[in-house]
């Protein structure tokens, strides 16, 4: 499969999963429609992507990560509905569209996130089939639990709150925690729990590990520089808002050209880390390939 193959695997999957559950439900139906909506606007898929071209790269199959690659867009859809509320990011717009709250009101938002959490998990350990060793899929709940909380995006998320009571005293160390934990946490979910789904022994799962790391980096990276560089109609968001809002940004503290310097160097190291793990991915590599083409 291709990206777009990828893409339509997952969206068709979790769109005929919320089908379902709407369609049983009865008085929290709007919960339901809330979930569907942020999880279904679309987007680039990057981490469920990941997540199934890691398990094909270990075991030429896609079927037993498919459920983990769902759960974790509901724990990413997850993230942006609670990143764009008032108390948080105070964002009206995601992927072009209203943002959660702001079609369902706070109070359904901060439940629709809760609730897809919990959802993810459940899914996981439902959906996934049956042959997959115990071991394996214990280790892959945990990891997307760990990358759900105080051990993952919460963490990060926590780490940017802190950061804008005081950006002038926010030093490279600072900035590289939050990415690590807030965009970097959920691809090292995506990427390590694909590859022990698809069988990679510890050397090959600590290279991807190692290749999520720099690669969540870098996502990180990218987005501060297009927030800067792009328009909010091409963002399906609201451009120029890290600036604006005295953010703390690779591009805000350090500046446009150090933060595409730094990009680069990430880039580079995702390259090298794909070699040594003998992953042959031509999906890897065009997302890498896209990603540098928008930031010329």
């Amino acid at each position: 499969m291709n990206i777009d193959d990828c893409k339509k695997l997952v969206h068709h999957t979790l769109e005929d999963y919320f089908l379902n559950k709407i369609q049983e439900a009865k008085y929290d139906k709007t919960i339901w429609e809330a979930m569907q909506y942020t999880t279904l606007l679309g987007g680039k898929r990057l981490r469920a992507i990941s997540c199934l071209e890691c398990c094909r790269i270990f075991s030429n199959s896609y079927e037993q990560a498919l459920a983990t690659a769902c759960a974790i867009e509901m724990l990413h859809a997850q993230s942006l509905i609670h990143d764009d509320l008032p108390c948080m990011d105070n964002d009206d717009l995601r992927r072009g569209k209203p943002s959660n709250h702001r079609v369902f009101g706070e109070a359904i938002a901060v439940l629709a996130g809760d609730a897809l959490i919990s959802l993810g998990a459940q899914t996981i350990i439902e959906k996934t089939p049956a042959y997959v060793d115990l071991k394996v899929l214990l280790d892959v709940v945990n990891l997307y639990l760990k990358s759900a909380g105080a051990f993952g995006i919460v963490a990060g998320q926590c780490a940017d709150i802190e950061a804008e009571k005081n950006t002038a005293a926010v030093d490279y160390e600072h900035l590289k925690y939050i990415h690590t934990y807030k965009t970097a946490a959920l691809f090292e979910c995506a990427i390590v729990s694909g590859s022990m789904l698809g069988g990679a022994n510890k050397f090959e799962v600590d290279l991807m590990k190692e290749f999520s790391n720099n690669f969540g980096f870098a996502f990180q990276v990218y987005d501060d520089i297009l927030d800067v560089v792009s328009t909010t109609d091409e963002l399906g968001k609201t451009a120029g808002k890290d600036e604006k809002e005295n953010k703390a940004t690779f591009v805000t503290l350090f500046g446009l050209d150090y933060a595409k310097e730094k990009f680069s160097e990430l880039i580079l190291n995702c390259h090298d880390i794909l070699k040594k793990a003998g992953a042959n991915s031509k999906i890897f590599l065009q997302i890498l390939d896209n990603m540098c083409e928008r930031v010329k």
